[in-house]
């Protein structure tokens, strides 16, 4: 006999209609995103991040990681898993005008706000969102995809 609460396939990133359950030890990391300054590694657990519709995804950061101020064009929602994260609003970076975010603080903020942000100490980040993902670098020359090879 089938049972489906145990049958459904353990992390992957699975579609409409199924289940996905992801252990710390199954989060699969990956190199980038490439909006992303270089150190980061990402995990998508759920949806598609490029496409339309609801993702999760989490963000590993390495201490002192840095995020240039930018702009998201949908409702940003982030929760701390790990590690410090620090955030402050505006269009220029300011790490002494940050807010700490603990493990287990959730924050979010609208479509459009210049935000900017750092981590202290490792740090892990599971964003909630809706797609297509766009970040947009308030001084294009602090996005590493402009970066010359």
């Amino acid at each position: 006999m089938n049972h489906p609460a145990t049958d459904e396939k353990k992390g992957t990133n699975t579609g409409a209609g199924e289940m996905g359950f992801y252990s710390t030890a199954e989060v699969k990391w990956k190199v980038g995103p490439a909006s992303l300054p270089a150190g980061a590694k990402f995990a998508v657990l759920e949806g598609d991040p490029a496409k339309e519709g609801p993702f999760v995804m989490r963000l590993w950061l390495p201490d002192g990681f840095r995020v240039q101020p930018h702009t998201h064009p949908k409702v940003e929602r982030v929760t701390v898993i790990s590690g410090i994260f620090n955030l402050g609003m505006g269009k220029k970076f300011d790490q002494l005008a940050t807010r700490e975010m603990t493990a287990g603080t959730f924050g979010f903020w609208p479509p459009g706000m210049s935000h900017f942000a750092w981590a202290r100490g490792e740090t892990v980040l599971q964003l909630h969102g809706t797609g297509p993902w766009i970040i947009t670098y308030v001084n294009p020359a602090d996005d590493p995809r402009n970066a010359k090879k």
